[in-house]
């Protein structure tokens, strides 16, 4: 991408448009989301920019600081997470190249201290790498096929589990199946959810039955985990609005 550097009261900021693009969205359902997490606190509403577009045409976009960037992107894709990191170290990189300035490597003194703030930027760097590094592996941990969705819904701090199935009759994933349990749809069978069963045997009528359970496949899950994060999940009365993985279930 070759996107002239953007900056904002003097910090570096990433256009809604690149965004779009980085996630493979469209840029007006970009913006939509902006405006959600803006609503709901989770970011501040970025200030508006124009640029132009292949066609010469200005289009309006939000100027999205990095810390908020990787929010928007955790709700759209978590999957282009590492993508939206390389991006950054590329803008980065081409500030840092920008503002060089040399030291005088004639003052041992100067020289020193130069050496010694590139020493601390690349462990900086490296801490920031390596946090980042084990958030996306503790995401796809996180996305394990064959989990019920109760039992996933448990681990995503603040939804109302009591709820989440009949959320997902709404959306056409399940349906009910008589008094042995939900079953999956054929338009979502081995897309997002595949049917588990058991055999048991009636406590009255001792005969043997069969009961249904879906589980997550792990497109399932991240479907889910994405539709957390856009607040479209049902959630409890009590919650703290706090969106997280409660790792203690995972």
């Amino acid at each position: 991408m070759n996107q002239a550097i953007q900056t904002c009261n003097d910090r570096m900021v990433m256009s809604s448009k690149e965004i779009a693009e980085l996630v493979g969205s469209r840029h007006d359902k970009v913006k939509q989301s902006i405006e959600r997490l803006a609503t709901r606190g989770a970011i501040q509403l970025p200030p508006l920019g124009n640029v132009t577009n292949g066609q010469g045409q200005s289009v309006s976009v939000y100027q999205i600081c990095k810390r908020d960037s990787y929010v928007i992107v955790a709700q759209l894709s978590p999957e282009f997470t590492a993508r939206l990191v390389d991006r950054w170290q590329e803008l980065e990189a081409q500030v840092a190249a920008q503002s060089v300035v040399l030291p005088n490597f004639n003052n041992p003194a100067e020289a020193a201290r130069a050496w010694a703030d590139e020493v601390d930027q690349k462990q900086a760097l490296a801490l920031e790498n390596d946090s980042l590094k084990r958030e996306n592996d503790h995401l796809f941990q996180h996305f394990q096929q064959g989990t019920g969705i109760v039992d996933f819904a448990r681990t995503l701090n603040g939804v109302n589990i009591q709820q989440v199935q009949k959320f997902l009759i709404n959306k056409g994933w399940i349906r009910r199946n008589g008094f042995d349990g939900y079953k999956v749809n054929s338009k979502y069978r081995d897309r997002y959810v595949a049917d588990s069963s058991r055999t048991y045997i009636h406590p009255v009528t001792e005969e043997e039955r069969q009961s249904f359970k879906p589980v997550l496949l792990k497109q399932g899950a991240k479907r889910l985990y994405q539709m957390y994060l856009s607040g479209e999940l049902p959630m409890k009365a009590n919650w703290d609005g706090s969106y997280m993985h409660q790792e203690a279930m995972v």
